[in-house]
């Protein structure tokens, strides 16, 4: 077995975190050395550290995967505080409240036969491959190789701690609920995390709340866990429309990011959001910084400016615009797949936050979603388009040549902007395919880009 745990450790350490099939690359051997990993790390990198938050999420392999993991974390020496069930920006929540380091088991969006782990410093700070993932993984390595007969003398204790209601304060401290218009909200949770949080946090809100899907159920039997693919949407769209409601919320399985649905029952893209969310703070904080990764639409740093913000481009990914969050101090951070970053957060993403603001936000403007958002329309987008190519260098260089009369840079991938419209071409971190985000005047004019860069791709094998 140890050879392929070793194996498996190789193919399930991600970029930014852990992810893989259960329970043939993370079983309870991987987790176990990934807690050896992730406490070894933590004592050689913050001495002092006297403990970890640990929290699940609803998939069924979670609580054999958290004993082992807590046994391994305890085995180097240091205490487990076990928050149980949460979603992941509740473990941020505890990370960031109690200043410990934190660690949830789940796989996000994946479908139910995977689970992973996402991990974080004190105060909810990102752990990625390059500070930090990578000396973990290697721990790791050397604890499957010396077994679990090896492990360390360390005698760290796990007590329990319930943060739920801790947590849906905190959400709810980010708006003033005096004078709120009532709104009629429904929320997707798809069988995930959602289930647990989304009702807690809006028993103390003036909302009429509908939730779809509740019960937690890690084999999401009604529909994937997945808001940004719009067919995950259909049965929350049809919904809105039934009951008339005034707004649709989709939320992932670890319930970090949300999608909007308007009254209309048309998708919102979280650009849309991270804009909507930008001018609400800043009519607050004016003069803030905020992040926004290259992929989101030119009506983000659009609407900054025009709200007296800062606006600062970042490449994709949580560790870089938390870091530009923390270097420049940004009060906010958007991305265009839904994950939206505060300041007050400890500069960690909550879907929920972000739920709140916006609802906020509805109610007070008086009239429909699709009417708020109405100003922000400006520019069609092509959404995300895979393509599978064998040398995905040749092929963005080919591009860059093709395209060298726009204004281009290397900041993730691609980006050529040649004004009225613009894409960015970048390469995926885990598979051979390259990832194309256009942005033009018009809908039309977005697919005749698109064939046209597409053809460009072509010409490389």
């Amino acid at each position: 077995m140890t050879e392929s745990a070793l194996s498996a450790l190789d193919a399930i350490v991600k970029a930014y975190d852990v992810r893989g099939l259960y329970p043939d690359q993370l079983d309870a051997e991987v987790a176990r050395a990934l807690g050896v990993g992730f406490a070894t790390f933590l004592s050689e990198d913050e001495p002092g550290t006297a403990a970890v938050v640990i929290g699940r999420d609803m998939r069924p392999s979670g609580p054999e995967l958290v004993d082992a993991f807590a046994t391994g974390v305890a085995s180097v020496g240091l205490d487990v505080v076990d928050i149980g069930l949460c979603s992941t920006d509740m473990m941020y929540f505890g990370s960031g409240s109690l200043g410990l380091p934190g660690a949830v088991f789940t796989a996000s969006h994946n479908p139910a036969e995977y689970n992973g782990v996402k991990l974080c410093r004190a105060g909810a700070a990102p752990i990625g491959e390059d500070t930090g993932l990578g000396r973990i993984k290697e721990v790791a390595g050397r604890a499957i190789e010396a077994g679990p007969g090896a492990a360390g003398s360390g005698t760290g204790t796990r007590t329990q701690q319930d943060l739920l209601a801790a947590f849906a304060d905190h959400v709810r401290s980010f708006i003033d609920t005096d004078g709120l218009r009532p709104l009629k909200v429904v929320a997707d949770t798809a069988n995930g995390m959602g289930g647990l949080v989304v009702p807690e946090v809006f028993a103390a809100l003036p909302f009429e709340l509908e939730v779809m899907y509740p019960e937690l159920d890690g084999t999401f039997p009604n529909h994937e866990a997945n808001p940004i693919e719009v067919e995950n949407l259909a049965d929350l769209r049809a919904r809105v429309l039934e009951v008339g409601a005034d707004i649709g919320l989709a939320f992932d399985g670890d319930a970090d990011r949300v999608f909007l649905v308007d009254e209309q029952a048309e998708p919102v893209s979280g650009s849309l959001t991270t804009a909507l969310l930008a001018r609400s703070i800043l009519a607050t904080d004016p003069g803030a910084t905020v992040i926004y990764n290259l992929i989101c639409s030119k009506v983000v740093p659009e609407v900054i400016t025009e709200s007296g913000g800062r606006p600062l481009r970042s490449r994709v990914g949580h560790s870089f615009i938390k870091q530009h969050m923390a270097e420049t101090g940004a009060v906010f951070g958007g991305e265009h797949s839904a994950h939206y970053y505060f300041r007050d957060n400890w500069r960690a993403d909550s879907g929920l936050i972000a739920s709140v603001m916006v609802l906020e936000q509805l109610s007070r403007s008086g009239g429909t979603l699709s009417e708020l958002l109405a100003p922000l329309r400006r520019y069609a987008a092509s959404g995300e388009i895979n393509t599978r190519v064998g040398d995905a260098a040749a092929v963005i260089e080919h591009v860059a040549g093709h395209y060298d009369g726009g204004e281009s840079d290397r900041l993730d991938g691609l980006t050529v902007d040649h004004g009225d419209w613009w894409f960015n071409l970048r390469p995926s971190n885990t598979e051979p395919l390259l990832r194309l985000n256009l942005e033009a005047p018009s809908a039309d004019e977005v697919d005749r880009r698109v064939a046209e860069v597409q053809a460009v791709m072509a010409e490389v094998g």
